[in-house]
């Protein structure tokens, strides 16, 4: 009973004390220091760097190129175009850190110090989000927690790693950090000034940013509307609209992303989403994807993976923080709820790409300092278990010590991954970007999967066929390289690329189906055999161990969409084909849940066509017909397996069987004629059903077209 009412009392002096004002940041001295010695460990970094690269700066991610590009065309003027005279494109994982970069160019920083300014502006980031943690704990709990955490971010390898690579991880590490301590300094008052302004700007940055701050924004407007209830103030219905603010922002967001680019989803979303990154969605393997992220992510915060990410068991105690707070520190229960929910929707949210593991877990650095800082109280409220100070304090710091001692432990090898990592980008991008500015003809476009050093050192227009950097190629390449030759193919002449600078390996579809056809001629132009040695782990930062320059060959483009047909052709569905596909509602009908109907190229003679492997069958709408009259399907089809028979259905009704037996060659072409009653409409839905349901064997076979003709 003693013990509880200490608690009580306790909880009752924070909340007696949470409106007390708070000495000012030049005052504080662990703010500076922690600030400082975040700095000098981002320094560090960066000079480990160049210590792998003969004294030359050179970023550790080929994205850091993406946004140096965007920022560059950005300071000339050239609003969000990838290349000059490209348009409005949402390549950059992040809107505001692309305007910061654009403001950076346009006032001087060219050439080596624009990557200078990025690493820069990323390493103040990091220490200012240092300085602020320890205000923020010792806003939220105590002095000692405060330091302690500061210091423990400053000191954090991944967090260092994120901060000083160029890229946005600083910016929204800082701006995470300083929403929430605006929102604890302003949530007594129940007037939320500042915190709704970070909010608006953090949704600006990421994704998962704009998650958090709208989570934060429901608490903000929660408290705005209990304290109305227990006040009666005034001009409450203003203030609760200002705390929206950032929901406000997001959706400007997004509507900015449709008016520019036709769709709501960034360029990365449509790449690397779990929803968009295969031909068929299915609901199960989409969970199933996203659970095994997610497992993932717990197994590294709870210290079971070799990424020494966190110490063993820091989850559970980055927990056992949480209901520290919850139960002894009643005034920052709503920014608690909303810091949990946020931080859950932000997991499940990186848990859906497909990239969520690599870089270094890049998306979730951001949040650390908020992790580490409730590892710090939960190691404080453990503490409070003892009943006599003095065993309080030396168990507190005594465990913080170990924490400390196992970070400093990991921080060479972080140190170490960083410099492996800009030595390898030296090794592939760069000098693959250095190759093509002087080896390739003046005025050539260059197809990438790597988009970012190409494009900022190339000295040639670049085309992404990931879909990163160019609008439009996203789905064509998660479909498959079948469909990214027909969106390549439907390019006016001169804007076809005349050169790939291409890996085989994901990201991205395979390029040996180009080369099959002689889309790439062979041999390559340039071989790039990847020399950076991987880490411990047989890693690199680069998903592949060459990388080859080719010559494009397009003088067979459109060959595929010919063929010989009786009567009036009246329609064309190219399987394959996205742009065809969707004017026909073209729909793979697949036997088996799971299996996916990736997209290839198949060539006879001088005739390339795309196509896809079909275990089940196909429906789509014939269009242009007249009604009344007989019509011919012929399909180009290769048949695999043992079921040859096939159902037609013309608007739900028996046609016939359709019998395409197995033939030698890569294709064959084969023909059934609809009577004329069953064709009622000048458009019609044909599908093309398997003979069994349900059992196998199902109907196997290579789709790569339909010609209808009257």
């Amino acid at each position: 009973m003693r013990e509880v009412t200490q608690v009580l009392d306790a909880s009752d002096e924070v909340d007696r004390t949470a409106r007390r004002p708070r000495r000012a940041l030049p005052g504080n001295p662990a703010f500076w220091l922690t600030g400082a010695l975040a700095a000098l460990v981002g320094v560090v970094f960066v000079a480990s760097g160049m210590a792998w690269n003969q004294g030359k700066l050179i970023a550790p991610l080929d994205d850091v190129y993406i946004h140096l590009q965007y920022g560059r065309q950005l300071g000339l003027g050239r609003f969000f175009q990838f290349n000059t005279g490209d348009e409005i494109s949402a390549g950059a994982s992040s809107l505001l850190y692309a305007l910061v970069l654009g403001a950076a160019y346009l006032v001087g920083f060219h050439g080596t110090f624009f990557l200078v300014f990025a690493m820069g502006f990323g390493i103040l980031c990091f220490a200012l989000a240092s300085g602020l943690v320890t205000v923020l704990g010792t806003k939220l709990v105590s002095r000692s927690v405060g330091v302690w955490s500061g210091v423990l971010v400053a000191l954090s390898g991944p967090l260092a790693w994120g901060s000083a690579s160029g890229m946005e991880v600083g910016l929204v590490m800082l701006l995470v950090v300083a929403m929430l301590l605006a929102f604890v300094t302003e949530q007594p008052w129940a007037r939320f000034r500042w915190t709704p302004v970070l909010g608006g700007v953090l949704a600006l940055v990421r994704t998962e940013g704009l998650i958090l701050a709208v989570t934060l924004a429901f608490a903000a407007l929660w408290t705005v509307w209990a304290h109305r209830r227990m006040t009666r103030a005034r001009r409450t219905v203003l203030r609760a609209l200002w705390t929206l603010l950032p929901i406000a922002v997001g959706v400007a967001q997004l509507l900015f992303y449709k008016i520019a680019t036709g769709t709501v989803s960034a360029n990365g979303i449509q790449s690397k989403s779990f929803l968009h990154d295969r031909p068929v969605f299915w609901l199960s393997e989409f969970a199933d994807r996203t659970m095994a992220n997610a497992r993932a992510f717990v197994s590294i915060f709870l210290g079971f993976d070799g990424q020494d990410y966190a110490f063993p068991g820091a989850l559970l105690v980055f927990a056992a923080g949480m209901v520290y707070v919850f139960l002894t520190r009643p005034t920052w229960r709503p920014m608690l709820y909303a810091l949990a929910a946020g931080l859950l929707l932000i997991l499940v949210s990186v848990s859906t790409l497909n990239t969520a593991l690599v870089h270094e877990l890049r998306y979730v650095q951001p949040f650390m300092p908020v992790f580490i800082l409730f590892v710090v109280i939960g190691v404080y409220g453990l503490s409070r278990i003892a009943t006599r100070e003095r065993a309080r304090r030396i168990s507190l710091h005594g465990a913080l010590v170990v924490v400390l001692v196992l970070s400093l432990a990991t921080l060479p090898s972080w140190s170490v991954r960083f410099g492996r990592a800009t030595a390898a980008i030296r090794d592939t991008d760069v000098s693959v970007a250095q190759w093509v500015r002087g080896n390739l003809p003046p005025g050539s476009v260059v197809a990438v999967k790597d988009v970012g050093a190409v494009a900022y050192f190339g000295g040639h227009r670049v085309l992404d066929l990931i879909g990163l950097g160019t609008n439009g190629f996203a789905a064509p390449a998660n479909n498959g390289t079948g469909s990214l030759y027909e969106a390549l193919k439907h390019l006016p002449a001169a804007e076809r690329p005349g050169y790939f600078a291409v890996y085989d390996p994901w990201p991205g579809p395979s390029m040996e189906p180009l080369k099959d056809v002689g889309v790439l001629r062979t041999p390559s132009e340039m071989s790039f055999e990847v020399q950076a040695q991987p880490d411990l782990g047989g890693r690199l930062i680069v998903p592949f161990r060459r990388l080859n320059v080719y010559e494009a060959d397009w003088s067979l483009a459109g060959s595929g969409d010919e063929q010989a047909v009786p009567g009036e052709l009246r329609d064309y569905v190219n399987v394959g084909d996205l742009r065809s596909e969707g004017e026909h509602g073209y729909e793979p009908v697949l036997a088996q849940v799971g299996t996916q109907p990736w997209t290839s190229l198949g060539r006879v003679g001088d005739v390339i066509d795309s196509a896809r492997p079909i275990v089940g069958g196909e429906k789509f709408m014939a269009h242009n017909l007249v009604p009344g009259r007989p019509l011919t399907l012929t399909s180009r089809t290769a048949m695999h397996g043992t079921v040859f028979d096939m159902r037609v259905l013309v608007n739900g009704v028996e046609a016939g069987v359709w019998t395409r037996d197995s033939q030698q060659g890569t294709w064959s072409t084969y023909s059934f004629t609809v009577s004329a009653e069953l064709v009622t409409a000048p458009s019609v839905e044909v599908e093309i059903r398997q003979p069994r349901p349900l059992l196998n064997p199902y109907p196997d076979y290579t789709s790569y077209g339909y010609w209808l003709s009257q």
